[in-house]
């Protein structure tokens, strides 16, 4: 059993933001014994599959995310060519909820480039990805704000992630690693802090879940963001 904490309390945070001093935004965030970097780049260009439009064109968002070597138990290659199956599922994730969040028009023309390192990982390494790069995103927002480069606040809503699973037929939220791996059901909840659902990731890894207990998950999981976004809001600067 987990210690320290019951079921549904999610580990501590600690966020550290304005921790690299090239990046328009950038953000630290220790949850648990996952540690993640996140960092902010305003390209002037759109990607090549937006740029030859005509006109003023709205910007754009994407994002990168990566394990370094020794952020795992055992030394991760790095992917020096080609994104894996899985890191590119998790750019995408990232990707495409950030969008959701970000008023792209105020970028004309430019891109928002997003780059989450894992720095060591113990469970939840894409939410705790997403959470630091809305982190780094309003610095970033704040920044550009108060310096003029920005007339508007670009941040539609406050953005978090969690994870839920069934282990031994109960409910628990912000898995660890060793709980990961033995969960007969994994979700990762990504939502606003008012409760709204922007994506909900993963299933059963055994057999069927009923529909209401997969409800179930999904709300304890909202509710776990709420918490997360309250200890975020507190250690934004």
């Amino acid at each position: 059993m987990r210690e320290n904490r019951s079921s549904h309390q999610v580990r501590p945070l600690t966020l550290t933001t304005g921790v690299n001093r090239y990046a328009e935004g950038s953000a630290r965030l220790e949850w648990g014994h996952t540690h993640v970097l996140a960092t902010v780049t305003v390209d002037q260009r759109l990607p090549p599959h937006l740029r030859n439009r005509t006109g003023k064109r709205s910007g754009w968002l994407t994002a990168e995310y990566g394990l370094l070597p020794r952020s795992t138990q055992e030394r991760t290659n790095r992917e020096r060519l080609y994104a894996g199956g899985r890191t590119q599922e998790i750019q995408r994730l990232m990707g495409r909820t950030l969008r959701s969040i970000v008023d792209l028009s105020l970028f004309p023309n430019r891109t928002l480039l997003i780059d989450v390192d894992v720095l060591q990982a113990d469970g939840g390494t894409r939410c705790a990805g997403i959470v630091a790069a809305y982190a780094a995103l309003h610095q970033a927002a704040t920044r550009m704000v108060f310096d003029g480069t920005l007339d508007e606040w670009p941040l539609l809503h406050e953005l978090g992630a969690v994870s839920v699973g069934l282990i031994d037929g109960e409910a628990y939220i912000d898995l660890e690693y060793s709980e990961d791996v033995r969960a007969e059901a994994d979700l990762n909840v990504v939502a606003t802090s008012d409760g709204a659902i922007v994506e909900v990731q993963g299933g059963s890894e055994q057999g069927p879940i009923p529909a209401e207990r997969y409800v179930g998950l999904v709300a304890s999981g909202v509710t776990a963001v709420q918490h997360v976004l309250e200890s975020v809001r507190a250690q934004l600067t």
